[in-house]
């Protein structure tokens, strides 16, 4: 997490105080969408580095367009890569979401790797462009951090049965239900089971006041999900794009052609 200016509230605070955050996840390289997703005023972004590529040097590039406009960027990293992590959180990136945790130990480790001692492992540095570069001390670097954002995945039934435990975490933020991997996980089941069991991870974390993140493909779904007490709103850009490029090509009416010679 970069130091925040002072008028800069982080998006940490800015859960604390009840605010409903809508971001648009983006895969590299997508630096231009960073730029029109500040342009159009969302909260964040979040670039998924799982599930595309995590090159570090077009992770800078994007993130330094965001920080042009105000904007947070979240960067979801894969199955327990604390190097990666790092790297990520050094070159400001304002939280990780961290896949796959099916428990309460992976819980804290996910916390572990995005926090500096005590609260967690994190190597230290200030002169990277988190700690603008060396120009910040070592105690407001740290407090800095304290503001990054931890969001963990749940992605499996397992994960499911012990969200109580995993949204009770210290140092967990925010939890983030991936319906695919679950789906797969389940066998593939009625969508109604998954439904039941996304409805249940988000019961328990609103019981142990972590807000809950939900990846939603359009408008629609995302003010349902705000109904329903989601703080963190997050529009698949892949899903939210290729619908308008299928409906830019939807069959037109037959007919003559006109002659504009």
């Amino acid at each position: 997490m970069t130091a925040p200016t002072p008028a800069r509230r982080s998006l940490k605070q800015r859960l604390a105080a009840g605010e409903r955050l809508r971001g648009a996840l983006l895969r590299l390289p997508s630096e231009t969408l960073v730029e029109m997703a500040g342009v159009a005023g969302l909260d964040y972004v979040a670039i998924d580095c799982e599930h595309g590529p995590a090159d570090t040097a077009l992770l800078q590039q994007h993130l330094t367009a965001a920080a042009a406009h105000g904007l947070d960027v979240l960067v979801r990293v894969g199955s327990d890569e604390p190097a990666f992590a790092l790297r990520c959180l050094d070159l400001g990136a304002a939280g990780l979401i961290h896949p796959h945790v099916d428990g309460p130990q992976d819980a804290r480790r996910a916390v572990s790797v995005s926090h500096y001692p005590p609260w967690g492992e994190r190597g230290f540095a200030t002169y990277s462009r988190a700690g603008r570069f060396g120009t910040v001390t070592a105690a407001d670097h740290v407090a800095a951090s304290r503001e990054t954002l931890v969001v963990a995945m749940i992605e499996t039934r397992r994960a499911c049965d012990a969200a109580d435990a995993i949204a009770a975490t210290e140092g967990v933020d925010a939890v983030l239900v991936g319906p695919a991997d679950l789906a797969v996980d389940c066998g593939f089941p009625e969508p109604a089971t998954v439904d039941g069991l996304i409805a249940r991870v988000h019961e328990a974390a609103r019981a142990e006041k972590c807000a809950v993140m939900t990846i939603v493909p359009g408008l629609e779904a995302g003010a349902a999900a705000e109904s329903r007490g989601a703080q963190l709103i997050l529009f698949n850009m892949t899903h939210v794009l290729m619908d308008a490029f299928r409906s830019l090509a939807a069959p037109r009416a037959t007919g003559a052609a006109k002659d504009f010679t």
